[in-house]
């Protein structure tokens, strides 16, 4: 299997796509306004504390204030909370010293309950990461259990803890991995070993962590010039995160179209891996490095809500404010003969589809599947098996519920960041987002009952409506069957005004006489 990872930079943003064997498995955006937030470290200040809730919300000079569940408040907290401070000479075991110290403070420690969980104060300055992106109204979600990202391994100030990423299997390889982070661990540090660092030596090890431990150095600081809210670390942004996470030794070739950028990127590759710097590839040519690796096209079906099936059946994928719901149909491949097999054939490469779309789309939170109805129990669990299979290979967390009676599956899928629908489309000015435009008869009938309760109001003769110039246009069509007709039923003299500033469901009406608007007015009176 071929697989490449696909670099295009222009001037307003950059996408990352990854293939395998020609096919699109993963798609990245990064543009300013949107820029990757998940990684940084924020000084902030406690906005609120909800026990309702098991919740606290912290401001962190954003739009809206960050979310910092309870559970997402870890054993550390007090250790970095120590660094605002000025007491890190402190005996923690001689309690009363602490206290009178602790008192002089401008933010005194967390008093810790008896579940272990620090009770934090409105107004106290906390130290936070970016753990999810906001979504739609939501701002960020954070985690006081803060750690740092590099390589070949992941940082934990303050922890003891040392851990090797599951995905290497070998026991011998994670046995040396365990033993190299023992050696190199500085005292107060924990550690966890990631995938790429498998079979690494314990130089590159060794130079990582080194990397990670200044950092944080620099991080301690800036916390103790800094005032909240402000930003105090800023992770590598989308582009360069893909290189970190997801350049290893299976990709075949790396494909950049920006001389700046291929730079930047070999430049890191050859510090922290220098035998894969090979595979990085300046593309030169007049084409769109997307046209040429035939990538564009399969962009596009990113923004549709309907994708084809390789049998003829289709999946229709709907965003709601709740969740997102996918209903599989099966198309001209339904046939009344075998009409079991056929809906199991369907359904499984629906399966597939819907994996992949769910990885590629970076779609999360509630997704409910409606397939296509099958009767017997081998066949449904054949669908779950499918979903399950195809789920391991997708780095976000996954729940999968076998199918109902109704043919219906729930899946959670980890939400870190906005969908891909939500970070390149905007709401529609016209139908604000329901995708639905009023019909012409309608728009009538809302102006004439408006007429109606305007004649019994005013004595007003002459009236000016404003509407957007497509509905303009509709009624200046139909000017004899309905402008003139209204005139004559109502005696009133109604000018017609086009303005693209209104949406296409809005009209307005003005008095000619004082150009007051009359709208909500006429709307409003009994």
């Amino acid at each position: 299997m071929t697989k490449e990872i696909i670099i295009n930079s222009s001037t307003t943003q950059t996408r990352v796509a990854i293939t395998e064997d020609g096919n699109l498995v993963d798609f990245f955006v990064d543009y300013p306004e949107n820029r990757r937030m998940v990684g940084d470290i924020y000084l902030g200040k406690v906005a609120r504390v909800l026990p309702g809730i098991k919740a606290a919300f912290v401001d962190i000079g954003m739009k809206h204030d960050a979310f910092l569940h309870f559970s997402d408040i870890g054993a550390r907290t007090q250790q970095f909370q120590d660094m605002l401070g000025e007491d890190s000479d402190v005996d923690e075991d001689d309690e009363d010293e602490a206290n009178k110290n602790n008192s002089r403070l401008k933010n005194p420690k967390p008093t810790y309950e008896s579940t272990g969980i620090p009770k934090l104060h409105k107004g106290e300055d906390i130290i936070i990461q970016i753990t999810k992106e906001p979504v739609n109204n939501k701002g960020v979600r954070v985690t006081s259990s803060v750690s740092l990202p590099g390589r070949f391994c992941v940082l934990l100030p303050f922890d003891n803890k040392i851990g090797v990423s599951k995905r290497i299997s070998d026991f011998k390889e994670r046995k040396r991995l365990r033993h190299i982070a023992r050696e190199i661990l500085p005292k107060n540090f924990g550690l966890i070993i990631r995938t790429v660092a498998k079979f690494q030596t314990e130089e590159a090890l060794k130079d990582d962590l080194s990397n990670l431990v200044k950092t944080w150095q620099g991080i301690e600081a800036l916390v103790k010039t800094e005032s909240p809210p402000s930003l105090i670390h800023q992770d590598l942004n989308t582009t360069s995160s893909v290189i970190r996470d997801l350049f290893t030794s299976d990709i075949s070739k790396v494909f950049i179209d920006s001389k700046k950028l291929y730079k930047q990127i070999r430049s890191y590759v050859e510090v922290v891996q220098p035998q894969l710097a090979d595979k990085i590839e300046l593309f030169k040519s007049s084409n769109s490095i997307l046209d040429s690796f035939k990538i564009e096209e399969q962009i596009k079906t990113l923004m549709g809500r309907k994708v084809s099936l390789p049998s003829g059946g289709y999946l229709i994928i709907e965003h709601t404010e709740a969740m997102v719901v996918i209903d599989v149909n099966s198309g001209r491949y339904a046939k009344s003969k075998e009409q079991e097999l056929n809906s199991l054939k369907t359904d499984l490469e629906a399966a597939r589809e819907i994996c992949r779309q769910l990885k590629l789309r970076d779609i999360g939170g509630i997704i409910v599947i409606d397939f296509i109805d099958l009767e017997d129990e081998k066949n449904r669990k054949k669908i779950y098996d499918e979903l399950r299979k195809e789920f391991r290979k997708d780095r976000a967390k996954v729940s999968v519920l076998p199918m109902s009676d109704f043919g219906l599956v729930q899946i959670t899928r980890q939400r870190v960041r906005q969908n891909i629908m939500q970070a390149m489309k905007e709401v529609c000015p016209y139908c604000l987002g329901t995708g639905l435009l009023t019909k012409h008869s309608h728009l009538v009938y809302d102006l004439e009952e408006w007429l109606r309760k305007f004649k019994r109001i005013s004595k007003e003769r002459s009236l000016i409506i404003k509407c957007h110039p497509a509905v303009a246009s509709k009624l200046k069509e139909a000017k004899f069957k309905t402008f003139f007709k209204l005139e004559l039923k109502y005696f009133i003299w109604l000018k017609l005004v086009e303005d693209s500033n209104l949406s296409i469901s809005e009209i307005k009406f003005f008095s000619k006489k004082t150009q007051k608007e009359l709208t909500d007015e006429i709307n409003n009176a009994i």
